[in-house]
């Protein structure tokens, strides 16, 4: 019953995502040119609902449905990793035109030719799955950079690639 119940909520989530074009290419391509709010307002918008909940989550002390109380554990900061990790996957997402949520939305919607995207996007993971011993990840011992990560990590590295990705287009 969990799971039907998972898979409605997925399948609500994605047309959500259908319907309010965040899985539209064009729509990610007039956001990486700067041409529209439309991607950041949704982006923005999650964000800030996503820091809502979970600082509500944490004060509160919360509990699931299931009568357990959610306890949301601090994470490492690492730079390196989520630097790089930030840039390969905005790059891919600017070059390509979809994340991997999108991705499912645009293949529900009969669009078949997103079965190359999800092919190669599968294909990422198994190499990222063979190269993670050598990839960097690394915690960082600067407390600038510990609160620039804990306050807004996800935030500037999307940012710095979309400004980079802004100049490098002209």
């Amino acid at each position: 019953m969990r799971t039907l119940t998972y898979f409605f909520i997925g399948i609500l989530f994605g047309i959500t995502l259908f319907k309010s074009e965040a899985a539209s290419w064009f729509r990610i391509y007039e956001m990486f040119q700067f041409k529209s709010f439309h991607m950041y307002g949704i982006i923005g918008s999650a964000l800030v609902l996503g820091v809502i909940i979970t600082q509500s989550i944490k004060r509160f002390k919360l509990k699931s449905f299931y009568g357990n109380t959610i306890v949301i554990g601090d994470k490492p900061k690492l730079l390196k990793s989520n630097l790089y990790g930030g840039i390969v996957f905005g790059l891919g997402w600017a070059l390509v035109g979809a994340c991997p949520g999108p991705i499912f939305v645009l293949l529900g919607a009969g669009f078949t030719p997103v079965l190359v995207l999800l092919f190669f996007a599968t294909l990422g993971t198994f190499v990222y799955g063979k190269l993670k011993k050598r990839l960097p990840h690394l915690k960082v011992k600067d407390p600038l950079f510990d609160i620039l990560l804990t306050k807004c990590r996800y935030f500037c590295i999307f940012a710095c690639i979309l400004f980079l990705n802004h100049f490098i287009a002209r």
